[in-house]
């Protein structure tokens, strides 16, 4: 493997809370990657105005808008985190996709995406997962199938600092990294 090209690998976490779950499995993340995997955070999207066809029409795209949809581009594949609010994607995540799905050469198109989430219940975010997948559809991405993951009672399985402690997790989160891995190679995403 020393001789693969490293992949590069966007991370964008769906939660704007500091002491968010999804946070913490996101920042796990750089240390549970296969040999060869980088994580590069991408930039907030909590300053998006909400999308507007009129505003984007007469004001164009707003800078930040911009600088997620480069650095989705940019990237060999998108790892989303996040939680599930009443059933489904978070408002300002879905507000950040809409608004780069408006982008000309659509950033998404053919890059490989794979999906994780955590939540203090049972199901640890599945139905968000469900409704990201319709998104990523409509996107033209390419959704990683498998291994899943799903934090189930997050909350047990973050420790006071922050950090995802849980090892059965972290095995887990590992194994669908290296699958990933295998995935962006074989499909081989834009960036």
């Amino acid at each position: 493997m020393t001789d693969e090209k490293p992949l590069n690998v966007l991370t964008i976490c769906g939660s704007l809370r500091k002491g968010s779950l999804n946070a913490a499995v996101t920042r796990a993340l750089p240390g549970l990657a296969p040999a060869g995997m980088t994580m590069i955070a991408a930039p907030p999207f909590d300053r998006f105005p909400l999308y507007n066809a009129d505003v984007q029409r007469e004001d164009g795209f707003p800078e930040p808008v911009t600088a997620l949809a480069e650095v989705v581009r940019a990237a060999d594949a998108v790892i989303i985190v996040s939680p599930e609010y009443n059933y489904s994607i978070p408002g300002a995540l879905k507000n950040a996709l809409d608004w780069v799905s408006r982008m000309p050469d659509q950033p998404f198109k053919g890059k490989p995406v794979a999906l994780q989430s955590a939540a203090p219940g049972p199901l640890g975010g599945s139905r968000a997962q469900y409704h990201m997948r319709q998104v990523m559809i409509f996107l033209e991405a390419l959704v990683f199938g498998r291994p899943e993951v799903f934090v189930s009672f997050a909350q047990q399985r973050v420790n006071e600092a922050g950090e995802l402690h849980d090892e059965a997790t972290r095995k887990v989160i590992a194994a669908q990294l290296e699958g990933f891995a295998a995935y962006i190679r074989r499909h081989g995403g834009k960036g």
